[in-house]
């Protein structure tokens, strides 16, 4: 990724809290967090001690345990959104297995998503798919055959007439719409809580399943992620390494109706020798019971805050800094605009500008993903005294 902002990759040595250190011994307040699981910081002792015990009892027994239903149980009697759930090993498998069973529950072949979001690297969902992409110039993917894609109908984000067209067009052809509710792959594309309801309406009008894609903002908004944010009830959601303490694994949930269509209950198969393994159940249990304590969102929010607001003052020596957030997912752009909300609003000359202060930021201790089109993430780890040094580092940079 650092083709974005040029230069010698950063190889991290270790972390802890809310520092990582290099393999050359340079020490930086991480706001990456790995892109987002590590919401309790970089090697909680509860996260690692949880880890410990579940290895010493064997990593993997191709086998249920009983931390996959604890897991599962702790999350769903808190999420008033999901009936069941089910666990996979990443993001993209849980957007995959989600996008079979909307086809397979629908009846329905194609797909519609959003120019901007990332829902994982599966081959359908590659087509104007947002950072990893934008950063290497590429609206989609070498090796994915166009027929692949043939059933994936893409619109711009924040468009309430292009979704018409489209349920125009392929009327009853829909299976299911998918987006992030909080577009954080593309710069943080923060929408209307009026625009999601249009798309929940839609979708419900015409027996299509909306999916909410929250890899990124589950467990970032409060407990029950955007979906709870918002208050808006998705057919489907899908959760990535937050949930299992930053170790590999994802799940998709809905409700006891949609999921009744999974094998070995019903004909939609997805499977996986490594889903639901004991290692990431249990650091996903204890990192989850942390962000269940009284006030820890309040705290969070709070420290997120002082950043941004920190950050956007300095307009003061900037005029074109602006700094967009919700929950604990932070965003820095250089833009006179007041919104952004959809890919074509971002404008090139921001990715200049970040890409000349990322050096001076790497300089003097700040690390954050290393692309313009990256979001960043404020962690429990974060204290004060870290956020009051960031800003500080930024006036001088900026």
């Amino acid at each position: 990724a650092f083709r974005s902002v040029g230069g010698t990759p950063v190889f991290i040595e270790k972390g802890d809290g809310s520092r990582i250190w290099d393999a050359d011994g340079n020490e930086f307040i991480d706001y990456c967090c790995s892109w987002g699981p590590l919401i309790l910081g970089h090697a909680p002792a509860v996260v690692v001690d949880a880890i410990k015990t579940a290895a010493e009892n064997g990593s993997s027994f191709g086998a249920p345990t009983e931390l996959e239903n604890e897991l599962a149980e702790l999350i769903i009697s808190n999420n008033k959104y999901i009936e069941k759930m089910r666990f996979v090993s990443s993001g993209t498998e849980a957007v995959m297995s989600a996008i079979r069973l909307a086809r397979g529950f629908t009846k329905r072949n194609k797909i519609l998503k959003f120019e901007g979001c990332y829902h994982g690297h599966s081959d359908s969902l590659l087509v104007k798919a947002g950072s990893g992409l934008v950063t290497f110039g590429n609206t989609s993917s070498a090796g994915v055959p166009e027929s692949f894609v043939n059933e994936t109908i893409v619109v711009s984000l924040n468009n309430k007439e292009a979704i018409e067209k489209a349920f125009a067009q392929f009327k009853n052809e829909i299976a299911c719409v998918i987006i992030e509710p909080v577009p954080a792959n593309n710069g943080l594309l923060l929408q209307t809580k009026e625009y999601l309801n249009f798309l929940r309406e839609i979708c419900t009008a015409n027996k299509t399943l909306l999916i909410f894609d929250e890899v990124i903002s589950g467990f970032r908004l409060g407990f029950t992620g955007a979906a709870g944010y918002y208050n808006i009830q998705p057919d489907i959601i899908t959760f990535g390494k937050i949930l299992g303490g930053g170790l590999p694994v994802g799940a998709y949930a809905a409700s006891k109706e949609i999921m009744s269509s999974i094998s070995p209950e019903g004909n939609v198969y997805q499977a996986g020798t490594l889903s639901g393994n004991p290692v990431a159940m249990s650091a996903g249990i204890a990192q989850l019971t942390q962000c269940l304590q009284k006030g820890f969102y309040e705290e969070l929010e709070r420290k997120t805050k002082k950043l941004v607001s920190g950050l956007n003052e300095l307009s003061s020596v900037n005029k074109l800094i602006k700094v967009f957030s919700i929950g604990s997912i932070f965003w820095i752009a250089f833009t006179e605009k007041e919104n952004i909300r959809s890919a074509e609003e971002i404008e090139g000359e921001s990715m200049q500008h970040f890409r000349k202060l990322y050096h001076h930021l790497l300089e003097e201790g700040i690390y954050l993903g290393p692309s313009g089109y990256e979001v960043g993430f404020v962690s429990a780890a974060h204290t004060d005294e870290d956020i009051e040094k960031t800003i500080e580092v930024f006036r001088k940079g900026l």
